[in-house]
């Protein structure tokens, strides 16, 4: 019990330090002088859709309410009263880079010195009107008026600015501050899902959107749009606002119509979304800028919010990260005809106009030519201009390929270390430096434990998963056997079966003077002694080593040859015991749900599987405890963080399998709300995630992540709610966004990097493998190809490619492992745990299904089909599922 108090203590102790230094940095901001004039009276409108208030002295936004609904705010007024300061921004303000000829560029913004704002008259569908003049610098070459209008049932927020010199001026940026209530600090989980929102921009230029919704993936969701002038260009983070980021605020950013400066100096070297642009205005002249507010009745509805505000809507199959063996398709949903495409690089895609459906919509073929970052800029006949980022990658087998040869060549440890034992092991690897990492001042990190430390060498062994390889599996073995039990995992002992927090710890007055690095800082709380590490305390490590365990024991199982060195038993009981272990020694976090958790109910079936009852039922009972829990409370998605994106995966799928479907619908809608689809691959899929380049990245900072490992291990859930229905094409577009962008920050020579920075001074990946093995995990368990029909679309697939005759439909399997299919219309799941799929023939006529198998392997005698249904093969039952003898060539099976 001493030592549950103490991980405890730990927890309370880091989040304290947290709390104290943002409560910090809240102290500062109270006592500074309020600027924004709250004590005055405030204005009061009502659209069609909103109730909006306005600080009269400013005539920025206090609050923004939908009517339906006046108890909630998208807007942080319930901290107006503290953040009403110079330099804390507002829904209405305004920020401009601006130089006069051969000059500097001078930055101006309304939020750095308040002062009263002079009202306008207002007239027609104006509500209220400003001349900004007093609120902005003196020696500012331009007028600014801004006003709050409606336009065609949407709330508009207008910026007229005229140059008030005789000189010409350059705009080089101009951005209006994103202020929504992501303010997540001080308050429960209950709160924040019921309070707070989470934005994602698609930085499209004049198709641009940023959608904001409430954190519990309910009521209606605000879409902010261009409106005149204002292209979504680039989407720059505030970080001078002083309100205090950190694991409880990812900050506020701002809409760019104009970057130009930027690029030219803090973006410099940086690859942007979008081609950086200026405005030249000369002498009298004059220029709107505007964004409109919508409503959308929800988040599936935002894409038909788009469509009857006239902008367009665009279809990304399989999505936005286009492997290039896969024939993709781009659809255009607009009544505006396509005058041109380009793409830039060139030739980096080949796209191919393949004519309308019935309906009208416009159909492309989509190539990935060359690896690496495209943008696709579509030009319409009325003026429109839109970018769609892509991603192209190898093909599935051959990024899967480079990745396990990478961790098991380049990150390979297997130099003498006698005092932390890590010899051999896949360990961290530092990309731009191109060296192992050895030691950090997060002792994690280089500790083989935590996500941080265990990412490599569980990437190594989920990669065996999908394409299992001998000579890797031959050093994974020694790995297992020497290093994680005995080293990582406790193998003897009271502690037998947990798993440390991290081999690597910082003790320097009881090791070698040249044990550490004297240029590393490792005065810090992360930098862990001995007996810190050596806990067994955190349950986060716990799935890392359990799914090691259920791999080998898969590989064991289910092949001959490819694991030589322990029976297969001894992996699954291994497995057993360490998520025996990891409720019993570390049972104050397990009462959260785990990344990579979905791993226990994969062991729970395999254990059934094998007819081990007792373990089984004693596994099945320890986790329908924690599911009971969850089901009592009403956001059960806590973790070491006061919010989390991680554990959700878990608590969906015991959800689901113990029938507690409204707790497994309510984690859904939280997953929706943070996981949006849009053409853009960085963000199509995107499961937010914004704190863990402090604890696994290079470039240590609160940032929204790209492609984190939340986007794949949160695609599980969704995806198996997409083969639970169906009908719901909305889930498989998001799941499988999720799925692709697990890979999608995959080097082209191998490198799996943490994630990819998405603020614009660098947007790349991350130097550090750091915690990406969580997110491989994601994708090895649920790579799959789905076949599905759209009505108006035709059939579409997504991990393979489909050739139509007649009422014949044929999937050729795309995905590295084709180990999996989903056939919509027979809600049909096909799974190997031996073996591999080639492709599938569907009949939509009669429903008949032919399924051919490849050749067999050295090691793969026997493919081992499973199907959701009660189908009878004329193959023998082995664990529940067909054993079929394979041959020296492909063989077709009827279903």
């Amino acid at each position: 019990m001493r030592r549950y108090k103490y991980e405890l203590g730990i927890l309370f102790f880091f989040i304290s330090v947290l709390t104290l230094q943002a409560q910090g940095y809240w102290d500062n901001i109270k006592a500074k002088e309020p600027t924004l004039g709250i004590a005055e009276v405030y204005q009061k409108f009502n659209t069609s859709q909103f109730q909006l208030k306005l600080v009269r002295a400013s005539q920025t936004v206090a609050s923004l309410k939908p009517l339906n609904d006046l108890n909630f705010d998208f807007t942080p007024s319930d901290r107006l009263e503290i953040r009403d300061k110079d330099g804390l921004y507002h829904l209405g303000d305004i920020n401009l880079r601006i130089k006069e000829s051969d000059g500097e560029w001078k930055n101006y913004s309304t939020a750095k010195k308040r002062f009263p704002i002079t009202p306008l008259e207002t007239f027609g569908n104006i509500l209220a009107g400003a001349d900004l003049s007093n609120t902005l610098p003196s020696d500012i070459p331009v007028s600014i008026k801004r006003y709050y209008e409606i336009i065609a049932d949407g709330l508009v927020i207008r910026f007229e600015i005229t140059n008030k010199i005789n000189n010409k001026i350059e705009i080089g940026a101009l951005g209006i501050p994103m202020i929504f209530n992501n303010i997540l600090e001080g308050k429960s989980l209950n709160e924040t899902h019921a309070q707070n929102v989470f934005f994602d921009p698609y930085i499209g230029l004049d198709a641009g959107y940023l959608e904001v919704k409430r954190l519990s993936g309910h009521g209606p969701a605000l879409v902010v749009l261009p409106n005149e002038n204002m292209p979504f260009e680039a989407y720059r983070p505030l970080l001078n606002d002083p309100t205090p980021r950190s694991i409880v605020f990812e900050g506020f950013h701002e809409w760019m119509a104009l970057s130009k400066a930027y690029a030219e100096n803090e973006w410099r070297g940086a690859k942007q979304w979008n081609k950086p642009t200026s405005l030249i205005l000369a002498p009298d002249a004059t220029r709107n800028f505007s964004l409109k507010l919508v409503l959308s009745e929800g988040i599936e509805e935002i894409q038909s919010t788009l469509k009857k505000v006239q902008r367009p809507v665009v279809t990304g199959i399989p999505g936005y990260v286009i492997p290039q063996e896969t024939k993709a398709q781009l659809i255009v949903d607009f009544d505006s005809d396509v005058v041109s495409i380009q793409v830039e690089p060139k030739g980096a895609l080949k796209i191919k106009e393949e004519g309308l459906t019935a309906k009208g919509i416009k159909k492309y073929s989509v190539e990935g030519i060359k690896w690496g970052r495209s943008v696709v800029t579509i030009n319409y006949k009325n003026g429109l201009k839109q970018t769609i980022n892509y991603k192209v990658i190898k093909s599935e087998t051959e990024v899967i390929k480079d990745f396990g040869h990478f961790l098991t060549t380049e990150q390979w440890f297997h130099k003498s270390d006698p005092i932390f034992k890590r010899n051999p092991s896949v360990i961290s690897y530092d990309y731009q430096t191109k060296k192992l990492l050895t030691q950090d001042s997060r002792a994690w990190v280089a500790g083989l434990s935590d996500e941080g430390g265990a990412g490599g060498w569980l990437s190594a062994i989920m990669k065996q998963l999908i394409l299992p390889n001998k000579e890797e599996i031959k050093k994974l073995q020694k790995f297992v056997d020497s290093t994680l039990w005995g080293n990582i995992q406790y193998s003897e002992g009271k502690r037998k079966y947990g798993v440390k927090k991290s081999v690597f710890y910082y003790e320097p007055d009881s090791l070698p003077k040249d044990t550490y690095n004297d240029s590393i800082n490792y005065k810090t709380w992360a930098a862990w002694n001995h007996e810190h590490a050596n806990e067994p305390g955190r349950s986060y490590n716990y799935p890392h080593v359990a799914a090691a365990y259920w791999v080998m024991y898969r590989l064991a199982r289910y092949h001959d040859g490819l694991v030589d060195s322990r029976p297969w038993d001894w992996y699954l009981k291994q497995a057993y015991h360490t998520s025996i272990a990891m409720v019993e020694q570390a049972p104050y976090y397990a009462q959260f749900g785990q990344m990579e958790g979905s791993v226990f109910l994969f062991i729970l079936e395999d254990l059934k599987n094998e007819n081990y009852e007792e373990m089984a039922s004693d596994l099945e009972a320890r986790m329908k405890d924690r599911a009971n829990h969850w089901k009592a409370l009403e956001y059960p998605f806590g973790s070491e963080m006061p919010w989390d994106s991680t554990g959700q995966e878990e608590v969906y799928m015991w959800s689901d399998y113990f029938g507690y479907h409204h707790k497994a619908w309510v984690t859904l809608r939280a997953i929706l709300a943070y996981m949006p689809i849009m053409p853009h691959w960085a963000y199509n899929g995107n499961a937010r995630r914004y704190w863990d380049f402090l604890y696994g990245g290079k470039l240590s900072r609160v940032e929204r992540q790209i492609h984190h490992y939340g986007s794949s291990l949160n695609a599980i859930p969704v995806l198996k709610q997409f083969r639970k229905t169906p009908d719901d094409f909305y889930l498989l577009k998001v799941g499988y966004g999720g799925l692709l962008g697990g890979i999608a920050n995959i080097t082209e020579d191998g490198f799996g990097p943490c994630a990819f920075h998405s603020y614009p001074t660098e947007l790349r990946i991350d130097y550090l493998s750091g915690d990406y093995g969580t997110g491989f995990y994601g994708y090895a368990v649920n790579t799959a190809t789905y076949l599905t029909k759209d009505e108006d679309l035709g059939w579409l697939a997504f991990g393979g490619n489909t050739s139509v005759k007649d009422d014949i439909v044929t999937v050729k399997i795309t995905t590295a492992a084709k180990s999996r299919v989903y056939i919509a219309p027979r809600h049909l799941w096909l799974t190997l745990d031996a073996g591999t799929f080639n492709m599938v023939r569907y009949n939509s006529k009669t429903n008949e299904l032919h399924v051919t198998l490849n050749e067999r392997t050295e090691f793969t005698p026997n493919a081992y089909l499973r199907i959701n249904k009660d189908l009878e093969l004329l193959y023998p039952k082995v664990r529940g599922a067909y054993e079929i003898p394979l041959d020296k060539w492909p063989i077709e099976i009827k279903l």
